[in-house]
């Protein structure tokens, strides 16, 4: 059986953060005795992921997803706890394991402000070793995917933020990653350029294969890219599974949406004999009940039989509720 590509042990970083009271006699006796606090960002976390699989690591903010992707990234060395990504310790920063990764990050730039995109290509296709042959296939089939062939001769500061990612992304994929971390690449992007960097990434995996970790907080990026999702929770690994199964691990109801052949609304909730049913939508002949997830059958079948209902669907709570609630919990 092959190993996963990414391993991931205990992880665990902590940040030793000078501190001291306000004032100025508080000043200078921090340069003779300075104070520090230690802030756990990453508290034991563990997971593996497959090579050519698509991952969102999510969580409130300050939850620890950037601290993940760094230390696999090898930008910052772990506190305890080990990784391996493609047969790599991600902190020895070997060149061998640059060529295999790359990392986009959606507020920091890797394009020379002055100069136009292609060459700042042709200088990290030198710095990659890539051979000349194979960097003008990448870069046709990348400015092919991304249809940006009329970005390539302007300077990068010309550029609105769209079109500067499509740029980041070519950059980060001219050596041809096993692994890439994208860390808020939709940020501040309008909505048609996050559907086009959504199909292109989706596209590029199934072409090459190549296993993504995402963060991010805008939910469509997760819902159309990521069918597995990882939720850090105050450093914490909360979730670790396929992304339909959030709302069955973290909300236990269902949601009952009805739709009643006559108005008046009938009255529903307690006449029907079980604790904990909501109503969180009602109108004139329409009405949206939250039950426990284990009453959902027996409710179903009362309502059914007792009221006259025209039309009745069951479902999950929609995905961005359950986040609301975790990044409202983490925030409080």
């Amino acid at each position: 059986m092959t190993p996963p590509l990414i391993q991931v042990q205990h992880l665990t970083k902590t940040y030793r953060v000078p501190v001291r009271p306000e004032g100025l006699s508080a000043s200078l006796k921090s340069l003779l005795r300075p104070q520090y606090s230690e802030v756990t960002a990453v508290r034991d976390v563990s997971f593996d992921i497959e090579a050519g699989a698509m991952v969102g690591l999510i969580g409130p903010n300050g939850a620890g997803k950037t601290t993940t992707l760094k230390m696999l990234s090898g930008l910052l060395h772990s506190t305890s706890g080990a990784a391996t990504v493609a047969g790599h310790t991600p902190w020895e920063r070997r060149p061998s394991y640059l060529r295999r990764i790359s990392m986009v990050m959606g507020n920091k730039s890797q394009m020379l402000w002055d100069i136009p995109p292609m060459d700042s290509f042709r200088v990290l296709g030198e710095v990659y070793a890539v051979p000349p042959a194979e960097f003008r296939r990448t870069v046709d089939e990348l400015v092919e995917l991304l249809d940006m062939r009329e970005l390539l001769t302007k300077p990068v500061r010309n550029l609105s933020l769209g079109e500067r990612m499509k740029c980041e992304l070519t950059a980060s994929l001219l050596h041809r990653p096993a692994v890439l971390f994208l860390d808020e690449p939709t940020l501040g992007l309008d909505v048609s350029m996050q559907l086009r960097l959504r199909r292109f990434l989706a596209e590029y995996n199934q072409r090459s294969g190549v296993t993504v970790i995402l963060t991010s907080h805008y939910m469509a990026d997760v819902l159309a890219l990521c069918p597995r999702v990882i939720l850090i929770h105050h450093g914490k690994l909360l979730y670790d599974g396929e992304l339909n199964g959030l709302a069955r691990r973290l909300l236990p109801f269902k949601m009952l949406r009805l739709t009643f052949q006559d108005s008046p609304l009938p009255l529903v909730g307690e006449g029907l004999g079980v604790r904990g049913i909501e109503i969180t939508e009602q109108d004139s002949n329409s009405l949206t009940l939250r039950v426990p997830r284990a009453d959902a059958p027996a409710v179903t079948a009362q309502l059914l039989q007792t009221l006259p209902v025209a039309d009745l669907t069951v479902e999950d709570p929609p995905i961005e509720a359950v986040i609301d609630q975790v990044y409202s919990e983490g925030a409080a």
